[in-house]
């Protein structure tokens, strides 16, 4: 199986393993490079899969007219900022 075949989950939890192995100081620097290496591939493959279902989202609104309508959900990059958060009137 191809690792952009992994599914979210299985992915996510493999990642979990890795971080706890990497928190157990008994590893050797060679397993613990390596567990950090395979950690750094699978994260940034979960990341891109989010991406993706970010991207697939849409939100449910409506028109001027009151009839229900769809629009892209619009990643926020600036998280940090103390914006109001984002209403949606129906």
């Amino acid at each position: 199986m191809k690792k952009k075949d992994i599914k979210f989950e299985t992915g996510l939890a493999r990642l979990e393993e890795l971080v706890a192995d990497l928190e157990d100081r008994g590893l050797s620097l060679d397993k613990a490079l390596a567990s950090f290496e395979e950690g750094l591939a699978l994260s940034t493959l979960l990341r891109q899969k989010l991406d993706e279902a970010a991207g697939k989202v849409e939100l449910l609104t409506r028109d001027a007219a009151g009839r229900p309508a769809t629009q892209p959900f619009a990643l926020d990059d600036d998280e940090d900022e103390e914006d109001e958060p984002d209403v949606i009137k129906f």
